[in-house]
């Protein structure tokens, strides 16, 4: 890599002096893998913008956490970007997923995809998220959101996003798929470690009993669940859910999408579908139970809304979008946005070649104190004074490859927030209340917080009156 002028779409030329990629290789893996926010904040004080990172197995990539490197990433020409390989998620979502595909086929699978999240398709989906909610505050017998027990917030937003998912896209009804389901993709999600993840050389099986051999079991048990559901859909009459749109549609040669193929987009939708908006939710609970004056205004606007608002009446509230906009600022999901260049590019004035790799460290731009005043508040009245611009706000990524999905995890997020705040009241865990944030860390194809958070549940509202 060299200094050079500015490349396409790289704005006015300027010559910097070129950063050094670590050479504590996997101690630097291992410190990101920790925690990214700590880490990214950490070479950026250290060196500035832009910085490089490396990981064992992946090589080098560039990193920018400005609005203005932002903007020469997202508007870099189509043709010359392509996602990085290998890559750290390939094994969870195959070379067939949207997320890993470039080019023409990318185009091609997009085009396929994108009409199951228009606008007018989410909506359907309003009474789906309510219900998922309303079951997983009932529970059953044993547990439920009832006074004095304790919830584990982590577990419960992934049953609420999981069965979401599993209605959405599969129209699974019965309790006995459902549970199939549940357990192959928690056995699918739990085996994919984090080694496995930025370590590539631990990819090899040992005679079944290695932690690679577990994880393909576990893939393997999954891709049957869903390859059955395709089979007996393609043997059936036509279904309304999105596994029954995507297939009745057709490339725009004709040709339909393969078995293969689907079930990569599939398991894409199914690990990206709900882990990402199960963990904002977590995040989004969180913040609210350490700021009561925010919640107390949150809960205001849900009453005068009514107990009898629709979903998308909901969706539509100015402040409850607020708390969901900056829970995803402070806490983005998936916190780095990565590009393989296939053509030279310059990103923030430094020269990268065809094959180098170059990203955006989402926590840096959500934290840019340029853009954000006092960025590490939680302070959702930002996003009513003002809105942001994609190279300032992105926590889906930007650009021709922006998350297909977004609009459905922002719908989701929203009803389900809300129901859950309408519901019952809730009592954060001591240690937690009042203590420093719980560090993010990887989960699959997300990033999270390192360990449960607990929540105490203390009455459910309707029978105090307030609803």
């Amino acid at each position: 890599m060299d200094v050079g002028t500015a490349g396409p779409g790289a704005g006015e030329s300027r010559a910097v002096a070129v950063p050094k990629p670590p050479r504590l290789i996997v101690l630097h893996a291992l410190a990101a893998g920790l925690d990214f926010d700590r880490y990214f904040r950490w070479r950026r004080t250290r060196e500035g913008d832009p910085f490089f990172v490396r990981f064992p197995g992946f090589g080098s990539a560039l990193f920018t956490g400005t609005a203005e490197g932002a903007r020469e990433l997202f508007r870099a020409p189509v043709d010359a970007t392509a996602p990085p390989r290998p890559n750290p998620i390939e094994p969870l979502v195959g070379t067939a997923s949207l997320i890993l595909t470039a080019g023409e086929r990318h185009r091609r699978d997009r085009a396929l995809l994108a009409p199951a999240f228009h606008g007018a398709r989410i909506r359907e989906y309003g009474a789906i998220i309510q219900d998922s909610v309303h079951q997983e505050l009932a529970g059953d017998t044993s547990r439920g959101w009832r006074p004095g027990a304790r919830i584990d917030a982590r577990v419960a937003t992934r049953a609420i996003t999981l069965r979401v998912i599993l209605t959405a896209v599969f129209g699974v009804d019965s309790p006995e798929r459902r549970a199939e389901y549940t357990d192959a993709v928690g056995e699918f999600l739990a085996t994919f470690s984090g080694p496995l993840m930025l370590v590539p050389v631990l990819r090899h099986g040992l005679f079944g009993h290695a932690p690679w051999d577990r994880f393909v079991a576990a893939r393997a048990r999954l891709d049957r669940l869903i390859l059955d559901d395709i089979a007996h859909r393609r043997a059936g009459p036509p279904t309304t859910d999105i596994l029954g749109m995507l297939l009745s549609t057709h490339y725009d040669d004709g040709t339909p999408i393969t078995d293969d193929d689907l079930c990569d987009q599939l398991r894409t939708l199914l690990v990206a579908g709900h882990e990402t908006t199960a963990t904002t939710l977590v995040w989004a609970l969180f913040q609210l139970h350490r700021a009561p004056d925010t919640l107390a205004r949150l809960r205001a606007e849900l009453r005068a809304a009514g107990p009898d608002a629709t979903p998308v009446e909901l969706a539509a509230l100015p402040y409850l979008d607020a708390v969901c906009q900056e829970t995803l600022r402070l806490h983005p999901p998936v916190p780095i946005v990565v590009r393989r260049l296939i053509a030279p590019f310059t990103l923030r004035g430094v020269a990268l070649r065809a094959g180098d790799t170059m990203g955006i460290a989402v926590p840096l731009l959500h934290s840019d104190p340029q853009v954000w005043s006092e960025p590490r508040r939680f302070q959702p009245e930002r996003f009513l004074e003002r809105r942001y611009r994609p190279f300032e706000y992105a926590p889906y990524g930007g650009g021709h490859r922006r998350c297909v999905g977004a609009a459905l995890a922002d719908y989701e997020l929203r009803i389900a927030l809300a129901t859950i705040v309408s519901r019952v009241r809730l009592r954060l865990a001591p240690r937690y209340a009042n203590g420093r944030t719980p560090m993010s860390v990887p989960h699959n194809i997300a990033t999270g917080p390192h360990r449960p958070i607990p929540f105490d549940v203390v009455s459910d509202l309707r029978h105090e009156g307030v609803w």
